[in-house]
């Protein structure tokens, strides 16, 4: 019995996680609203207090609700962050690339418009962090340059874009890797991004942009 029982648990709680989301899907709730009690939600949806309740701890836990110890629990938004890292993580190289195009370079072009003194510096040390690096071990190096990257987008002072791009940056983490499993890398690789700090600095959109857009084309 005790080997069966944790399965049976499990698929409850699935099948009250359908209908909670699909009723996020639908408009049911909207963002910021106050949602049912759990004693409401387990006469609504016919299943037990305990299932209700260990449901909304996995909706918590993806973010797409927030449950406030005293107050209730409310609508944080409509699509489950868990989900969007499951596509990302079905991602290929080709789809990575072209993503990267829409959001990286465009991203790039307006750092090099908006950049700060303060976003200089940071840059300045991500790219010596990495360079220190780039010659070793991959995993550390691909770490480092993620910082480097995430930097310049940050750069471009539109939260937006930095958000999109931490959710996306595993998919370029994995890019990185395909590309750069090489022994020895190419030297030119690692210029290309002393070559794009050079223009983000020197405020040139159109340069950076185009340093970008080969550096995400490298092989």
């Amino acid at each position: 019995m005790s080997d069966i029982s944790p399965l049976v648990k499990r698929s409850l709680v699935d099948q009250a996680l359908d209908q909670l989301r699909q009723r996020i899907n639908q408009g049911v709730w909207v963002v910021g609203q106050r949602l049912p009690t759990e004693p409401e939600l387990s006469a609504e949806l016919g299943i037990s207090r305990n299932t209700v309740r260990e449901a909304m701890r996995v909706l918590a836990f993806s973010g797409l609700i927030e449950i406030r110890q005293g107050d209730g629990s409310y609508l944080r938004g409509l699509v489950d962050p868990l989900d969007t890292l499951k596509v990302l993580s079905q991602c290929s190289l080709e789809h990575a690339r072209e993503t990267r195009h829409i959001l990286e370079v465009e991203a790039i072009g307006l750092a090099a418009l908006r950049r700060t003194e303060e976003d200089l510096v940071a840059l300045r040390e991500a790219l010596g962090v990495s360079g220190s690096h780039y010659h070793g071990d991959l995993d550390t190096y691909i770490a480092c340059d993620l910082v480097f990257h995430r930097r310049l987008v940050d750069a471009a002072h539109n939260p937006t874009l930095s958000e999109l791009y931490r959710y996306f940056s595993s998919v370029v983490g994995e890019q990185l890797r395909h590309c750069l499993n090489v022994t020895p890398r190419r030297q030119a690789v690692f210029d290309l991004h002393i070559e794009l700090l050079d223009a983000v600095e020197q405020r040139d959109p159109e340069r950076a942009k185009a340093l970008s857009r080969q550096l995400i084309n490298e092989p």
